[in-house]
């Protein structure tokens, strides 16, 4: 029988990873701002996103930009980046 402790850590080696990370960014935006973005637009460095995707979109995403990296931290706690570029 499979205990909690070992599904829950499969699933937070999910989310350490770079595209588990992204999936998260992505849907976070999407439910914040309603904008859609691929993942192979999202970069992540040093705990800043990097965004390759029109001004006008980023600039919708840097109003909403408190609200997103709060919900990102309540997910992902302290490995939440923190910085939009």
């Amino acid at each position: 029988m499979i205990e909690i402790k070992d599904l829950l850590a499969h699933f937070s080696n999910i989310l350490q990873n770079g595209e588990g990370q992204k999936q998260l960014i992505q849907e976070t935006i999407k439910e914040v701002t309603n904008i859609s973005i691929e993942s192979e637009n999202i970069q992540i460095k040093n705990g800043t996103i990097f965004l390759n995707i029109k001004p006008i979109y980023k600039n919708e995403i840097f109003l909403k930009k408190e609200e997103i990296f709060y919900k990102l931290k309540e997910t992902l706690g302290k490995k939440a980046p923190s910085n939009f570029r």
